[in-house]
């Protein structure tokens, strides 16, 4: 369970934020929309993060700081340049600064095959915290290599934190027991300046650094299959060849449009097309007679379905524009619902409905705003000061809560 998020010198995010979205053991939970953050911890997560905030506030920069973690802990060595487009703050003082991220989640301490083991045969483990870093180096305006990227793990919690691996501005490693670098030392003459050590030893079968990975190809983000495409191809010619995503697909699409019983493809010599079955329609529908609505639905629903599968964390901008705002609560409840997640998935996304906010805990909602000077702020509804039953659509549409454009 992701609990923590920092960001610094990335795009609108001049100053360093920090999300913390950690939750007492005190706060009540009647509709099950918290998790632990670890097995047996009594800190807790929201299973739903919403970010609210005006146009251009930084909502959608705050997602792509998750996509730069993942995708550099992930991709392997480019063939040239980053996997991953990376823009510092656009003023003076940050074209020489170092651009900063960092995640923190729970998870199995010492993570190895054996430890995987044990968890896949329902054995006890130890858990605990994992902290990821990443600072990158920024000259003359660009980002030129990864400076410094460290692992680190905390058991149960408590006291300090202990290394995994770290990788110091000089290119040096140092391992741990649980990432041992022992057989692997040649890979350090090759290690590309924007190349993460996680990528490219898993890349090269080192097994802790391949559960890891295996860890951040669970962060899936609406971009990577075509969501806001305006070629829908990509879409259709995913689901043609996932016939388990579109069998979840068609069971939760009549909820989504009235009078839609299913969807198949066919084959054609301009390649797969979606048709779809309507109740009272004798010839099936081509995906371009469908609603909008439909369509966009069908894009976003593979991230949504394959995080509530495996329980990684599914990344979203703008989900209120793919769903109506009606169906926005109930596919929220998917995540609240234990046998659609029972692995205790995460959903973050972006979203300018203020009319969800009646269907949302403060837990679960994130701010962003923006000052005169182009900098995004990032805070939780939980640092500021608003009661549990305080209606927050009316509390945000008046600007109390920030967030909101200053009109007229």
């Amino acid at each position: 369970m992701l609990y923590r998020l920092e960001v610094e010198n990335f795009l609108s995010i001049r100053d360093r934020q920090v999300l913390d979205l950690t939750i007492a053991p005190n706060v009540p939970d009647p509709d099950n929309r918290y998790a632990p953050i670890f097995a047996g911890s009594e800190l807790r997560a929201p299973k739903v993060i919403a970010l609210y905030g005006k146009n251009a506030s930084g909502k959608t920069n705050v997602l792509r700081a998750l996509e730069v973690i993942a995708t550099l802990a992930r991709a392997p060595q480019p063939q040239q340049g980053w996997p991953v487009a990376l823009d510092r703050f656009n003023d003076e003082d940050s074209c020489e600064r170092e651009m900063r991220f960092a995640i923190e989640l729970g998870g199995a301490m010492n993570l190895s095959p054996s430890v995987m083991e044990r968890i896949d045969a329902a054995a006890e483990v130890e858990w605990g915290l994992y902290r990821y870093e990443l600072v990158l180096e920024v000259k003359g305006g660009f980002v030129t290599r990864i400076q410094e990227e460290a692992l680190r793990q905390k058991p149960n919690g408590h006291g300090k934190w202990q290394r995994v691996f770290e990788r110091d501005v000089d290119g040096q490693i140092k391992d741990s027991q649980s990432f041992s670098i022992s057989g692997f030392k040649h890979l350090l003459n090759t290690l590309g300046p924007t190349v993460s050590v996680l990528s490219s030893f898993a890349h090269f079968q080192h097994p802790t650094a391949q559960l890891f990975v295996r860890i951040a190809n669970d962060v899936t983000f609406s971009s990577a299959l075509g969501m806001h495409f305006a070629d829908d191809q990509p879409i259709i010619s995913y689901l043609s060849k996932a016939p388990p995503m579109v069998a979840a697909l068609n069971r939760d699409l009549g909820r989504i449009d009235v009078g839609i019983e299913g969807m198949r493809f066919v084959e054609t010599p301009q390649g797969p097309q979606a048709a779809f079955r309507h109740a009272g329609l004798q010839v099936e529908m081509p995906w371009a007679l469908q609603s909008q609505g439909t369509r966009k639905f069908i894009k976003v629903f593979p991230w949504i379905a394959g995080s509530l599968q495996s329980g990684g964390i599914a990344v979203i901008d703008e989900l209120d524009t793919a769903v109506h705002p009606a169906v926005l609560p109930e596919i929220l409840r998917w995540y609240y619902n234990p046998e659609r997640n029972p692995n205790d998935a995460q959903v973050w996304f972006t979203c300018h409905a203020a009319s969800l906010l009646d269907d949302l805990n403060k837990e679960e909602i994130v701010i962003c705003d923006k000052d005169e000077g182009g900098r995004t702020t990032v805070h939780s509804l939980m640092d500021v000061k608003v009661r549990r039953d305080d209606n927050f659509y009316r509390k945000y549409l008046s600007g109390a809560l920030g967030g909101v454009p200053q009109i007229g």
